[in-house]
């Protein structure tokens, strides 16, 4: 009899076991591990502040560990920002949190500059040139800058006569507000007029540029409507849309667009989502558009025919005079 208690003591047991581990234990065997990437914070930013000589007041912010597209590293994104200015540096770190790399990962089968190719957004932008171009030019620039004027007298001479049907030129805003004054409202009076007339924006562009030294705060109105008379603009509307601010959304959406391709300075050119910072010379980009019309020849992975989201036509609404006053062929 004691015998078989005793079995039956030990059945007992192993039953008792078999439910926990029915309960528990093949649960949780079952979760797949999941890894949860961290790492030391406070250690990069120190690293990272001697590297780039950023002491305080500078600001650093280390972003969260993300997926890099290659195996063994974390994406992380490094931010030093100090009033206005700010510089974003992508950095890969090994999961054991002892080695990095800066830089940028290319894949082979993809267009080298597809990450900014896939940011920019040229729908209902100010455009010039040939619809469907194998090389569009995506400028961000400012009506204040006078480095931006010396490029825009240098695509005004040469652009659309050195390439009368192969390029495509959008210009979007980026006015920088804590130096100019007046851009972001000479930017707010371009919309205002390319929604009257989209040709005649180019002969405000032209204007504004070549007008830069005699323009205030103070007159930039009073100048505007000047400029206006005899261009097929209606007064009063452009006058009620400028004291309205009816344009300033789509100043602040193309400043965003250029804050999330890092833009910080102006001018800045896209040519086939190929970035060129500062005032370009003619030689340099007219050797990037050469090579680019060929490139594509058989490429086709940049231009308006490519499926990038660059190639983004103007809509019916608005649209562009293919051979506007200004930028026009000689």
């Amino acid at each position: 009899m004691l015998r078989k208690l005793t079995i039956l003591l030990a059945a007992a047991a192993i039953f008792a076991q078999w439910g926990l581990l029915a309960q528990s234990g093949p649960k949780d065997a079952d979760k797949p591990t999941v890894d949860k990437p961290t790492i030391d914070k406070p250690k990069l930013e120190a690293y990272i502040r001697h590297l780039f000589v950023w002491p305080p007041p500078i600001e650093v912010t280390v972003g969260d560990p993300l997926p890099a597209p290659m195996p063994g590293f974390y994406q992380v994104q490094i931010r030093g920002s100090q009033g206005e200015a700010s510089q974003e540096e992508t950095f890969y770190v090994s999961k054991d949190g002892q080695k990095m790399i800066r830089g940028t990962v290319f894949d082979v089968a993809q267009n080298p500059f597809k990450a900014d190719l896939d940011k920019i957004k040229t729908d209902y932008q100010p455009s010039i040139g040939t619809p469907g171009a194998p090389v569009v030019l995506v400028e961000f620039s400012d009506f204040e800058c006078p480095f931006c004027r010396q490029q825009a007298k240098m695509l005004h001479e040469e652009l659309l006569k050195a390439y009368p049907k192969e390029v495509r030129l959008y210009y979007l805003d980026f006015p920088l507000e804590s130096l100019h004054p007046w851009a972001k409202p000479a930017a707010m009076i371009g919309r205002c007029i390319f929604h009257q007339n989209a040709s005649a924006f180019w002969g405000f562009h032209d204007w504004i540029f070549e007008n830069q030294e005699q323009i205030m705060p103070e007159n930039l109105k009073e100048k505007t409507l000047e400029f206006a008379k005899g261009k097929g603009i209606d007064a009063d509307q452009l006058s009620k849309c400028m004291d309205t601010h009816a344009t300033e959304d789509e100043v602040t959406r193309t400043r965003n667009a250029g804050k999330d391709l890092e833009i910080n300075s102006t001018p800045t050119m896209f040519v086939n989502g190929r970035r060129m910072v500062g005032t370009v010379q003619w030689a340099d980009l007219k050797r990037v558009i050469d090579f680019e019309i060929e490139y594509q020849k058989t490429a086709k992975n940049a231009g308006e025919d490519c499926g990038c989201s660059v190639q983004l036509p103007m809509p019916g609404v608005a649209p562009p005079n293919s051979n506007p006053v200004g930028l026009k062929p000689k």
